[in-house]
């Protein structure tokens, strides 16, 4: 039976072993429903009692969880098992590539540059000027546009699209239905008729960013919109232009970001906020779900809004004092008046 064994994964991550090094796995599963044959890990010491009855073929564990490990089971010790598991995932990874070779039904200008190992699937269109690095690929029906650059090993699954003067960097991954490039609102107001502002800067991506499905990053007014290295952002989100992302910041699903906002490192943006446009957010700054950012944000910490949901009759006693608030608050100042 093919594998990976107990010293290979060892090996690849740099753990401890404890058991048979010769016993191999083929997949990764849930600490609860793992068999013989397959990996699974704790990351929580809530789970801890799942250990000693666990069928798993390999646990990956820390130092503290050993001890609550069943004497015969085979087992990784690390520092961090969820990284570990990252690690290990990748490296077990089956997922097909988005493409195989360069399809024959793929539209592919002359003024295009391919790297080496380029894959391209059915229908894909690449442009005049493009540049496309080695061993990218190229998902069906994408759509690369005129001088677009797309850096060595990013994989664009299908159905991307990638307007004109377009940068992405290396090792990115692109998920279907993205849109990267497409204009930014902008628009003057002639008495009622709205004029278009051609948009004419553009996206400048880093290396290893990912981008979920759906997702639409916005080409810059004059300027660019830059999503800087190591940046992860969900599905269904609306980065508009101008927008700058600083290093390692994570962007959770349906997130709003309005123009011109500036959005520092190692940030953590909750799904389904909205912050304004045309202001900044500093470095290490946590924003959670459903976050309205309506103001800069000077400090690193943890920041957040709204009104986490009630039973209906407790939310509307809550949304009616809400509402009287403006007048309390008048009563309560002619009170402190009378009393002064």
């Amino acid at each position: 039976m093919s594998g990976y064994s107990l010293q290979e994964l060892a090996n690849h991550i740099g753990a401890a072993i404890r058991g048979n090094a010769d016993v191999s796995v083929e997949g990764i599963a849930p600490l609860e429903k793992a068999g013989p044959h397959q990996l699974s890990f704790i990351s929580n010491g809530k789970f801890r009692p799942l250990l000693s009855a666990s069928q798993a073929g390999i646990l990956v564990v820390s130092e503290a969880d050993v001890e609550f490990c069943a004497p015969h089971s085979n087992l990784l010790i690390v520092k961090d098992p969820y990284v570990a598991y990252a690690l290990l995932a990748q490296y077990m990874d089956n997922t097909p590539k988005a493409a195989e070779a360069i399809a024959a039904s793929a539209v592919i200008s002359e003024q295009a540059k391919l790297g080496a190992n380029v894959c391209i699937g059915a229908n894909a269109v690449i442009e005049a000027g493009a540049e496309i690095g080695d061993n990218v690929v190229i998902g069906a029906g994408c759509f690369i546009g005129k001088n677009a650059k797309i850096g060595a090993a990013t994989q664009l699954w299908a159905n991307v699209s990638v307007y004109h003067e377009v940068q992405i960097g290396e090792g990115c991954l692109i998920q279907s239905g993205a849109v990267i490039g497409s204009d930014g609102f902008g628009y003057a107001n002639d008495r009622g008729r709205w004029i278009k502002i051609p948009q004419t800067g553009t996206v400048i991506i880093g290396n290893n960013v990912e981008i979920g499905a759906c997702t639409c990053i916005d080409r810059g007014a004059l300027d660019a919109t830059v999503i800087e290295d190591n940046v992860i952002i969900d599905n269904l989100c609306q980065i508009a232009h101008n927008v700058h992302i600083g290093t390692g910041t994570a962007v959770a699903g349906g997130v709003i970001m309005a123009g011109s906002l500036n959005v520092g490192r190692y940030c953590l943006i909750g799904g389904a906020s909205v912050l304004n446009g045309h202001m900044e957010i500093c470095d290490k700054v946590t924003i959670t779900g459903m976050g309205m950012v309506m103001r800069p944000i000077t400090e690193p910490g943890i920041y957040s809004s709204g009104i986490p949901l009630q039973p209906n009759k407790e939310w509307r006693k809550t949304a009616a004092l809400t509402m009287d608030i403006d007048k309390m608050n008048k009563r309560l100042k002619a009170l402190e008046k009378k009393l002064a």
